[in-house]
């Protein structure tokens, strides 16, 4: 199947929000339309975004909110307004010939991956970010997610996409509106395996998402696609403010790794781990839980696919800041540098 990477946002189009989780919240929702206001995107609210209503939508009203923003043609790209724990409910109502036939530029993630692993089984390519957290948090948007969520919307490609010069683990207190506090980012690494050529860049489209969710779908087996279709892909992984111990991590690779799947991957992208999270059943150790987490990964990697290349860090998913990755784009990671491009299909 080929892929297609739904067109730019044009200025005489809008950019829908809807709820594919949870409903929104009258200020955040507020705030994240004067941001995009001020990137010179209108907005236009779905029902199932309304801030007005206490409980989400049912499953099959909210695929209809989808259906309708990407056949409607004077929308040109779709948000969703934050993520949850429910769209899984969501894909059995789904017109997928619908969607691939009004391929649009869709943005989120967490419990919206669902919706992208959706997609990319009908060719159609997605992007990270959401409106909440991502532009509603502290007093402006951090100028790195801007920049590219500037490409996303309305670039063909992210280009080169370079480590952010700062990050937080923090949560942000959208009561007192505190500032938060950023450290400096120490940039990506890679685990080249022991098959693997250092000096040659890997290249495949990237499958994948939130860890929680790209397990569900391992469980409910309803969504996959076709194994053929993951050969030399690049599986892109981040794991939410779940914060799996990386045992749980290690186990579920290792379940790829006995199904056939895990081998057929060409690269890994890791995203940067959180370590501060609403009250969680264990206690991680902000400063080793990422390397715990590569050890087990790069340990599974080995048994099972020993010619690939993982990068370690990268800002995607529920890091901050972060940049929308493209699911079912094409990637290129390159060891020599850990140098991570987008684009090129």
């Amino acid at each position: 199947m080929d892929f297609v990477t739904p067109p730019p946002l044009r200025d005489d189009q809008a950019l829908a929000i809807v709820a594919p989780s949870r409903p929104s919240d009258a200020t955040t929702l507020r705030i994240g339309r004067e941001r995009l206001a001020s990137l010179g995107v209108e907005t236009r609210v779905f029902p199932t975004a309304d801030p007005d209503r206490d409980e989400p939508a049912s499953p099959a009203a909210r695929a209809a909110d989808i259906e309708d923003a990407f056949t409607d043609s004077e929308i040109g790209a779709v948000m969703a307004y934050t993520g949850g724990d429910d769209q899984l409910r969501v894909l059995r109502h789904l017109d997928g010939g619908a969607l691939a036939s009004n391929p649009t530029r869709f943005f989120g993630y967490s419990d919206n991956d669902n919706l992208r692993l959706f997609l990319w089984n009908r060719g159609v390519v997605s992007y990270g970010l959401g409106l909440h957290p991502d532009l509603v948090c502290d007093a402006e948007l951090h100028s790195y997610t801007e920049r590219y969520l500037r490409r996303a919307l309305f670039e063909e490609s992210l280009g080169r996409v370079a480590p952010a010069d700062e990050w937080t683990d923090d949560w942000f207190d959208f009561e007192t509106r505190e500032p938060r506090d950023w450290r400096d980012n120490p940039g990506p690494t890679t685990w080249v395996g022991p098959d693997a050529d250092p000096d040659e860049p890997v290249r495949g489209r990237t499958w994948g998402g939130s860890f929680g969710i790209v397990k569900w779908h391992l469980q409910a087996d309803r969504f996959l696609p076709d194994p053929e279709r993951l050969d030399g892909a690049v599986l892109a992984l981040e794991t939410s403010e779940d914060v799996p111990p990386p045992r749980e991590v290690g186990y579920t690779l290792r379940a790829m790794g006995e199904r056939g799947l895990l081998e057929r991957f060409d690269g890994v992208v890791f995203g940067r781990p959180r370590t501060n999270a609403p009250p969680l059943e264990w206690d991680p150790d902000p400063d080793e839980y990422p390397a715990e987490l590569k050890d087990i990964v790069t340990r599974e990697l080995e048994r099972y696919a020993p010619d690939s290349v993982a990068g370690f860090g990268y800002d995607f998913g529920h890091t901050e800041p972060s940049f929308p990755l493209p699911l079912g784009g094409v990637a290129t990671l390159d060891p020599a540098d850990g140098a991570l491009r987008f684009g090129s299909e």
